[in-house]
């Protein structure tokens, strides 16, 4: 495996700040993409930029990679301002966009070559290729890669400067759920070595397994900043029951009156209605499920779907913002 340069054994420094988002402004005509966005990155953190499609996610980072001008604000990457050391910053970053354009015709091999003469200090090529399990395509044409091997690539590229800072814009949206986990397998591989990563995704799992901190993203702002147990424990409940109801009254006073007999039920701490379906958080799951289930039989609701779960971060997003993370 190669030695990316780092001594890092994956542990976060917080007395280091690489990232400093400050107030990040940018619009499209009338319409606000980022509306004033801030966050500190810190040395050896994987950062997850969590929220829905249109939430703001790759129009930040493009702006902290000096890809795009923010219209108002600044973004400082290893000590160098984007916008007055762009030069500066691009020696120190790597970019996986969240749509790659690679030449098609030319073999991994190749395009790996190509790319690392571009810079005058580029890791070795062959450690890369089995670093992104990509050994066995070396002789391979891209356009004949699969999805997870073409992303692959795209990260491998993005690594042949040893940059100190890597992002990552959605890498593994569209894979299969074999590849996504190879991926992520490389990603924490990248963390062990210290390297620092902004990652982008819509998917809660993901962010929950590979970052240290989530920057929860709406609408063009932040809503929420911490670790994941954290996010999850200002729920204040441990776990979520889930359930239909069937022949409910869906009149506005059916459901207030409904809404008032699950807010009463033993140790719920909170009611939500997400289509048709109820969810009830509580620290207390057999408690609030026993009292739940003497209700039904005693006929006040009848229960379909029932099923019992751990409260997730799509449930903390939903909570602050009312909105799923899969709404596009």
């Amino acid at each position: 495996m190669i030695n990316f340069g780092s001594k890092g054994c994956g542990i976060v420094d917080s007395s280091q700040v690489v990232i400093e988002a400050d107030g990040l402004v940018k619009s499209y005509g009338s319409f606000q993409a980022v509306r004033g966005v801030n966050f500190k990155v810190f040395q050896g953190e994987v950062f997850g930029l969590l929220g829905p499609n249109g939430a703001g996610k790759t129009t930040t980072m493009e702006m902290i990679e000096g890809l795009r001008k923010p219209d108002g604000g600044r973004a400082i990457v290893a000590g160098y301002d984007t916008q007055k050391a762009l030069i500066k910053v691009k020696e120190v970053i790597g970019v996986q966009l969240q749509s790659t354009s690679l030449f098609e015709l030319l073999t991994v091999e190749e395009i790996m070559r190509m790319y690392a003469s571009f810079y005058p200090n580029a890791v070795p090529i062959e450690p890369l290729l089995e670093d992104m399990t990509l050994t066995e395509k070396r002789k391979g044409r891209v356009k004949h890669l699969s999805g997870g091997q073409k992303q692959r690539l795209a990260i491998g590229l993005a690594l042949l400067n040893d940059p100190k800072v890597i992002f990552l814009d959605e890498p593994t949206t569209g894979l299969d759920p074999q590849a996504r986990r190879t991926l992520w397998d490389i990603i924490l591989r990248l963390k062990e070595r210290g390297k620092t990563i902004v990652l982008s995704t819509h998917y809660m799992e993901e962010a929950h397994v590979l970052c240290d901190r989530i920057c929860l993203m709406d609408q063009g702002k932040v809503v929420a900043l911490d670790t994941p147990r954290e996010l999850v424990r200002r729920l204040q409940s441990d776990s979520a029951i889930e359930f239909r109801l069937q022949g409910a009254d869906e009149s506005e006073e059916g459901r207030t009156r409904m809404l008032e007999e699950l807010h009463s039920i033993r140790e719920v701490k909170g009611v939500d209605i997400r289509k048709d379906v109820y969810v009830l958080y509580t620290d207390n799951l057999q408690t609030s499920l026993i009292d739940l289930i003497e209700r039904s039989a005693a006929g006040s609701m009848e229960l379909a779907d029932l099923q019992t779960r751990t409260a997730t971060l799509e449930d903390v997003f939903i909570s602050m913002t009312g909105r799923s993370l899969k709404e596009e």
